[in-house]
């Protein structure tokens, strides 16, 4: 599988710090860095895909797949290992169909994290269509503490996502 390693700049992370108040989600908060670890997975996502993080409008795509109305980013922060998934929520995958949900981990030395550090590695490492996470099995991962969501997500392996070097729509 080829996996597209993105490093994380300090001015992402400036950027990413101004912006959370602004595109933060009213939904379960799995860590408190969730709004954060979304911020910079797209901003990684546009740096491959546009060439310049800086490109990217992350203030206007709230409620909207991501990227060209096409593209969802779904990134996690933990230590990279082939075998997390991507995670799209039951009510989400309802309700948006993008072409394409793409999995990005930031590679976190440690599991859960208190912050996101600058050269820390965003790695781009699959990608699925919106049929491929439909029928993707579901399941409750938990919260934090141990208990239950209250949800259920489709999951993907990392190792049964599309390749990169395979991404159906063409970069900017």
């Amino acid at each position: 599988m080829a996996y597209i390693d993105i490093a994380i700049t300090p001015q992402m992370l400036e950027f990413a710090g101004a912006v959370a108040d602004k595109v933060a989600v009213a939904r379960t908060k799995a860590s408190s860095i969730d709004t954060m670890t979304g911020i910079i997975g797209e901003l990684a996502f546009a740096e491959w895909f546009l060439g310049d993080w800086q490109k990217h409008d992350i203030l206007n795509t709230k409620g909207f797949p991501d990227f060209d109305g096409r593209i969802e980013i779904k990134t996690s922060t933990f230590p990279f290992s082939d075998r997390l998934n991507l995670l799209v929520r039951q009510d989400y995958a309802a309700a948006r169909q993008p072409e394409c949900y793409v999995q990005i981990i930031i590679d976190a030395p440690v599991r859960g994290p208190k912050a996101i550090e600058a050269g820390w590695v965003c790695r781009i490492s699959g990608w699925a269509t919106s049929a491929d996470v439909d029928a993707a099995p579901l399941r409750d991962f938990g919260n934090v503490w141990g208990g239950r969501g209250g949800y259920k997500c489709h999951h993907i392996s990392i190792s049964n996502l599309r390749d990169m070097d395979e991404f159906p729509i063409a970069r900017k």
